[in-house]
């Protein structure tokens, strides 16, 4: 089978398109004939080393994953050879065919491409998780999206609307604003791609002043770094700021803020939610199908690569040059 591996810590540069064997599923798990994989911001950090998880080399990268099961292990009662199914196997997806644990598969709707199907689990799990659980988001309220064109930051502009939110896109350039606007955003803010501490009280003074003299109850930080406090000085009183990201760095905030605004700063660990309460997770996964069969929400794609052409297809993401979702196709 074909496949894209890393065999040395460092840039999507290093990544090899090469030919390897695959074995047997074992008894809890399925084989599945890859037909798209999403690609996302996580893949780059774990080939460099920089992510939580640091899988023994050589692997692949690839999070997630949707195709048809042509294998069943001889525990595994709930799927059957020709189900289609996405899979989050967390790494190991840009290859043709992956053994993953039943346990993390999900048969999709009939009329789900495979394309949408390997773009919907990580970005809209994890933006309907932040905003729905951890935010807690009502009708009515308004919602702030940093990084706001990406693959959550798109996301979460869709579930804040379909959960009646007023939602606020912050990007870094016109096109992604008008990409944002186009998806659903009430209002757009573009932000310089740096931040001295006037330009960072220049961002605080546009926020209040699209949100209003109560200020912004939810702030969705997908890109943290200086971009994180002017946004906590913009927030209503009881507010929450989600951290769900931070490709500009590790935020530092001065914690009398949370005291003065009485809010909260909560952490978005989707990928532990799923582990730590399956129950709840697939609840929250028939809620999302649910909506993508309502027309609600649906990936946005704006870049398809096939396999041979992962390190390109990465490329884009660590530059943050891509809109919406980047996928990989198989055939």
């Amino acid at each position: 089978m074909k496949a894209i591996l890393s065999h040395t810590a460092g840039g999507p540069n290093t990544l090899e398109y090469t030919n390897i064997s695959i074995n047997e599923p074992k008894s809890d798990q399925i084989r599945i004939c890859v037909k798209a994989a999403g690609v996302n911001f996580p893949d780059t950090l774990i080939i460099r080393d920089l992510y939580q998880i640091k899988p023994p080399r050589p692997f692949s990268p690839g999070g997630e994953v949707a195709g048809i099961i042509e294998s069943v292990g001889s525990d595994v009662k709930d799927f059957e050879i020709g189900d289609r199914v996405l899979a989050v196997p967390g790494y190991g997806g840009f290859v043709t065919h992956i053994n993953v644990p039943a346990v993390t598969a999900v048969k999709i709707p009939k009329n789900m491409p495979f394309t949408d199907a390997a773009c919907f689990i990580f970005t809209y799990g994890t933006s309907h998780y932040a905003l729905r659980d951890r935010a807690e988001l009502k009708a009515g309220e308004t919602l702030l999206i940093l990084g706001a064109s990406g693959g959550v930051g798109a996301a979460a502009i869709e579930i804040g609307k379909a959960f009646g939110a007023r939602v606020i896109a912050a990007v870094s350039s016109a096109e992604k604003a008008t990409f944002c606007k186009n998806i659903g955003a009430d209002e757009t803010i573009i932000y310089p791609k740096t931040l001295n501490r006037d330009a960072q009280k220049e961002l605080s003074t546009k926020i209040k002043a699209i949100a209003g003299p109560n200020g912004v109850d939810i702030v969705y930080d997908a890109v943290g770094g200086d971009y994180a406090e002017p946004c906590i000085r913009s927030m209503a009183w009881n507010g929450r700021f989600l951290v769900v990201g931070f490709p500009a760095g590790i935020p530092k905030i001065p914690l009398n803020l949370t005291l003065l605004k009485s809010c909260q700063i909560v952490g978005v660990f989707w990928g532990a939610f799923t582990k730590r309460n399956p129950e709840q997770h697939q609840k929250y996964l028939k809620e999302l199908f649910d909506m993508y069969s309502n027309n609600k929400i649906a990936p946005q794609i704006t870049a398809s690569f096939p396999l041979e052409e992962a390190a390109e297809a990465l490329s884009s993401v660590e530059r943050r040059e891509s809109l919406g979702k980047v996928v990989l196709t198989m055939e």
